[in-house]
């Protein structure tokens, strides 16, 4: 098996799992490429090595710079701040270089479209990571809606809230303070992602975007609590969307439901390891709604276990995308979510700001960056 250097920007949160993920994939999957841990770079020389002691990295970089330019880093994460993806990306993929890039991808608009522009002139691999999209769960509600198994659909209605920030006592910090890490840039992309794959495109929307806890301690908060709109799909389905990192008692709130014409299907990623499914078929008296739980048979189960119901978690979300950036450049050809897919997320969202100031429907094809 052929080996591949890699580089992660980010030792925190994202940038352990990745590394993590890095570590496990190719014990987990079958793959053509495995990961070798190259480098990593922290927000300093002295954190970059504390990540590298902690992780099993070869070294560590002075910066993000020395990092993307090594030699042998032949791919890269990305798992830093949002307002730096679009140096770091645009430098790798001018060095050649694979890009996976954590969501969203840029802080703006602009930034994406520079990203995606980077990337598609360099012809280069780039993923963004939209994680819980992979949840063997979700990806057999995908396989469900494509094989016609819900018919049409017609209506479909997501959120992703949590309640980390439910307390107004909660002191204020860097989340509470850049618009890029506020409930739009940080929860909504997540669902908003959901919606495109399980449904397609918005075609329209109307939006509320709002702030619960003007302050803290510590501090004026002042990003965004909690949002909702209302859409229109392409298709013709209707929908609705919130999110909040208000919602009391609310942990992992990433839920959707679907109606098509011949069923429908519901999820929540606090039972990540189930769907419930409706099929409009037989008897009248025994319809309803079904648990299903992943196993074996649905997509990237096997690998971890061989236990139906047993379940998968959120590292093992990961690892998934690990495998996928590897096949991906190991085929030379991409893999969905490319760059463009963040992109096309951040026009979601710049449109619902954009229609939450207005108080206006807007059409997403008409928000330019």
């Amino acid at each position: 098996m052929k080996e591949i250097g890699i580089g992660i920007i980010g030792g925190g949160y994202m940038g352990k799992a990745h590394s993590v993920a890095m570590s496990a994939v190719a014990s987990v999957f079958d793959l053509p490429l495995r990961p070798k841990l190259e480098m990593i770079c922290g927000s300093n020389p002295a954190s970059s090595e504390k990540y590298r002691q902690a992780y099993g990295f070869n070294r560590a970089a002075a910066d993000w710079q020395e990092l993307v330019s090594d030699k042998a880093v032949e791919a890269i994460v990305i798992a830093s701040p949002q307002e730096t993806h679009r140096e770091i990306a645009e430098a790798a993929f001018a060095l050649g270089k694979p890009v996976f890039c954590e969501k969203p991808l840029g802080a703006n608009l602009a930034d994406s479209i520079s990203m995606v522009n980077a990337a598609e002139t360099s012809k280069c691999i780039n993923m963004v990571g939209f994680n819980y999209i992979r949840t063997p769960a979700s990806q057999y509600a995908r396989n469900l809606i494509k094989e016609g198994r819900i018919g049409d659909i017609t209506w479909f209605r997501g959120e992703h809230t949590e309640d980390f920030f439910s307390d107004p006592e909660t002191p204020a910090t860097w989340r509470t303070r850049d618009d890029a890490n506020g409930t739009m840039g940080d929860l909504a992309p997540h669902m908003i992602n959901a919606a495109r794959a399980l449904v397609g495109p918005i075609a329209s929307l109307i939006a509320e975007v709002e702030t619960v806890h003007n302050k803290r301690p510590g501090g004026e908060v002042t990003n965004d609590d909690q949002a909702q709109f209302m859409c229109r799909f392409e298709n013709g389905a209707m929908g609705s969307l919130f999110f909040s990192r208000v919602a009391t008692g609310r942990k992992m709130g990433y839920i959707y439901e679907i109606t098509g014409t011949k069923g429908a299907i519901r999820f929540d990623q606090e039972d990540q390891n189930a769907i419930w499914l409706y099929t409009a078929e037989g008897p009248e008296a025994e319809r309803g709604f079904r648990k299903i739980l992943t196993g074996p048979a649905h997509p990237d189960y096997l690998p971890f276990c061989q236990g139906p119901g047993h379940g998968t978690g959120y590292q093992d979300q990961i690892i998934i995308e690990a495998k996928d950036f590897l096949e991906a450049i190991a085929s030379n050809e991409n893999k969905w979510p490319t760059f463009r897919e963040g992109m096309e997320v951040n026009r979601v969202v710049s449109a619902a700001l954009e229609s939450s100031r207005t108080k206006k429907w807007l059409k997403i094809q008409d928000i330019q960056g």
